[in-house]
């Protein structure tokens, strides 16, 4: 951010929202003036690929952008000490009208990245599926999450690609095995198209461990293309033609020139080392085949001065290596073949460490020989150097392929990790329609955490009901239902299938959620004014394809201005048309159902159970939701017997509230009148859905609509008698 965001310890607006919603985050401030959109512009052009060359069309009038991008470029320059080379950046703007927006509050709520109680544990929405092979597909899965699509088009093939995976086994296998063998190619491509200020031994060190990564990657895209062979969606026979690039044979062609083919990736820093000096061909460079073979000259001579002191001293000696220490010696001490303890080594040896059943120990010769070593690995690293700084500049110029593999990459990686988790599952292919129905839902967290399956419940709401309210006693399950839809709608946007027997949603713009009843320390904010500044942002916010989930509203308050503000809010909500699922203990909240046709009373019932230890009645909690609201009263009380509250304490309690209820007045019954609205409105609404999209033939139709005549017949008949 601009150094004048926090002057003189005065924040700005933005800098304190930054702040106070990503604790985590650490904010580098750059002078004002370095937000330059005009230097912005000039950067786009100068450093982006010619295949995305259009993109300075699209931001030149976006000011705030161009100004990021010149502030951002100038810091890396400044605090990294890297500049990019020209046209090798693919830059591309991605605005948020193709995407489901969820704010920060939602995605802790619903625990999409990370679990509430402990971040560090896999029990979220990203932990339920099989984690990602690649870094690039765990970033791409992390995003979708967080801010998935909500293109049908986009939802709709990666449903197919998904769907084809489920299906296929030796597609998914086959996949599944390639993946695990790509390295993080977005990191590969920033490495390569980075030019150091200055060069040192280090930053050449990594240029030979990136074209050697280049090497390992494009030598891939084959056997990718050989899996992809065959496959029918559209998403994977557009990821087949685009691996038919001739610019992957190309690159590695020019590669394959300079780099010797027994060239490898390896694990292990002793074999990595290994790869990285002997990388370049023979015979390109002289004086780099000189230092090598002096390099190999003195391994071999420490090798065979290991020899000699294990002969010299018949000691069980080996020669060992680690990036921190360089060679040195090991031995097994104890048991059969095992060397002395380290009281009784020469005195030659120094530097004595011991770690489980080994000891590790150099001498003063090998320390000596150790720094020749490192002389010589130097001048092998800087005089390759030479050689692959000349490369990267020659294949720069296509390494638009590059960037489209890993796109691929992260996509199939993404897709494998939900087919992985559909086929482990009982789950079923989403449909995108103008209905949230879910039959038999489930909440994906609790069933892979859960040794028994989770109460599945069934979800909907429509344009003719789309405000749900719900009520039911403490630990029913209202919280976990609530979390549940929107954990659905997300998966089901991000292209993945979801926990259910069926399952149709409508596209939503945004998700917002209102859980939890937590104070803020820090900024002095009362549980209640929490409440009032969630609920504000929603109602600021939401629109008619939005998803509200709310839990709780108005309990920080006395119960009189609690419920008339829910009934403010409820009104206003159900006025909007979004889908919104309203969990509440307010009881007056469910007459507004009298009021509003398209507003709904669904309750999670439990049942009473006589104990006979406790000699009483107890709740059972079924977890089943059903229509209507609850008839269960005083379940506070009954909950507080529970907790083993002292009986007088719970008698009073009773008493008390048997005063309050005779002084309440009876509640009024719906009057014919509004009973008959609501059943024209209902009838209302289902001809204009079926108007819309019905897909059925004449006959079929002509039988849905005479259902429909007969239950508003029959409606219209109870209501009069």
């Amino acid at each position: 951010m601009a150094n004048t965001a926090c002057e003189n310890g005065n924040m700005t607006k933005l800098f304190k929202l930054i702040s106070e919603q990503f604790t985590n985050t650490s904010i580098s401030t750059v002078q004002r003036k370095y937000f330059n959109e005009s230097k912005g512009l000039q950067y786009i052009k100068h450093l982006c690929l010619s295949e995305y060359g259009t993109v300075h069309m699209e931001v030149a009038q976006k000011y705030y952008c161009l100004a990021a991008v010149a502030a951002l470029l100038k810091y890396v320059e400044f605090i990294q000490n890297i500049v990019y080379a020209p046209a090798s950046m693919k830059i591309v703007f991605r605005g948020s009208e193709q995407t489901t927006m969820i704010d920060a509050n939602t995605a802790c709520n619903l625990e999409i990245i990370n679990n509430r109680l402990n971040p560090k544990s896999d029990h979220c929405l990203y932990g339920v599926f099989h984690k990602p092979q690649t870094h690039g597909g765990a970033r791409f899965l992390r995003a979708n999450l967080l801010q998935p699509p909500c293109d049908l088009n986009t939802i709709a093939t990666r449903l197919d690609c998904l769907q084809e995976l489920t299906e296929k086994e030796e597609l998914f296998y086959n996949l599944q095995s390639l993946l695990d063998r790509f390295m993080d190619i977005d990191h590969l491509i920033s490495l390569c198209i980075q030019i150091p200020k200055q060069e040192s031994v280090k930053t050449a060190e990594s240029k030979i461990a990136n074209i050697i990564y280049l090497k390992h990657t494009l030598e891939l895209a084959d056997p990718l293309q050989a899996a992809l062979t065959g496959a029918q969606s559209p998403l994977l026979k557009a990821y087949f033609q685009s691996l038919q690039d001739a610019r992957f044979q190309l690159i590695l062609q020019k590669v394959q020139a300079v780099i010797h083919d027994d060239t490898h990736y390896q694990k292990g820093s002793l074999n990595m080392r290994a790869q990285k000096c002997f990388a370049v061909r023979p015979h390109i460079n002289g004086l780099l085949d000189v230092a090598r073979k002096t390099y190999t000259e003195r391994v071999d001579d420490i090798a065979d001065m290991v020899r000699q002191l294990g002969e010299k001293y018949s000691l069980p000696l080996r020669c060992s290596y680690n990036s921190a220490r360089g060679f040195f010696i090991q031995m097994n001490v104890g048991g059969k073949g095992g060397g002395p303890p380290k009281e009784h080594l020469p005195s030659v040896f120094v530097k004595i460490g011991k770690y489980k059943g080994t000891l590790n120990f150099t001498t003063d010769d090998m320390i000596k020989m150790n720094d020749r070593v490192k002389e010589s690995l130097q001048e092998i690293y800087l005089m390759s150097n030479i050689v692959v700084t000349e490369l990267l500049n020659e294949i720069r110029d296509h390494i638009g392929c590059i960037y489209k593999l890993s796109e691929c990459i992260a996509m199939l990686d993404m897709m494998v990790a939900f087919a992985h988790t559909c086929t482990l599952s009982s789950y079923v292919r989403p449909e995108f329609t103008d209905t949230l129905a879910i039959k038999q839902g489930r909440h994906p967290i609790l069933e892979k955490i859960h040794l028994e399956q989770p109460v599945p419940n069934n979800t909907y709401a429509s344009d003719e009901s789309n405000f749900i309210i719900i009520t039911g006693p403490n630990m029913s399950g209202k919280s976990t239902y609530l979390k549940h839809i929107a954990l659905c709608q997300i998966m089901a946007q991000a292209g993945c299938f979801v926990p259910a027997e069926y399952a149709s949603f409508r596209l939503a713009d945004q998700i917002f959620t209102r859980i939890g009843s937590d104070d803020d320390i820090e900024t002095n904010a009362s549980t209640f004014m929490m409440e009032m500044r969630e609920v504000n942002y929603i109602i600021q916010n939401a629109s008619h394809r939005s998803l509200i989930i709310i839990d709780e509203l108005g309990r920080g308050t006395s119960a009189e201005e609690g419920v008339g503000l829910c009934h403010a809010i409820c009104e206003f909500l159900v006025n909007l048309k979004a889908f919104t699922f309203f969990a509440t203990h307010f009881h007056e909240l469910t007459k507004l159902q009298e009021l509003y046709p398209n507003m709904e009373n669904y309750h999670f019932e439990v049942q009473h159970v006589f104990e006979e230890t406790a000699n009483c009645e107890k709740l059972k909690f079924t977890h089943v939701l059903s229509r209507g609201k609850t008839r269960e009263t005083n379940y506070g009380l009954e909950l507080a017997a529970m907790s083993t509250l002292p009986p007088a304490v719970l008698q009073k309690a009773k008493d008390v509230l048997a005063q309050i209820n005779e002084q309440q007045k009876a509640s009024k019954t719906k009057s014919l009148e509004v009973e008959q609205q609501h059943a024209v409105f209902r009838l209302a609404s289902r001809l204009l859905q079926t108007a819309r999209n019905s897909r059925l033939d004449p006959d079929s139709l002509r039988m849905y609509l005479q259902g429909l005549k007969n239950q508003y017949i029959q409606e219209m008949g109870k209501q009069e008698e």
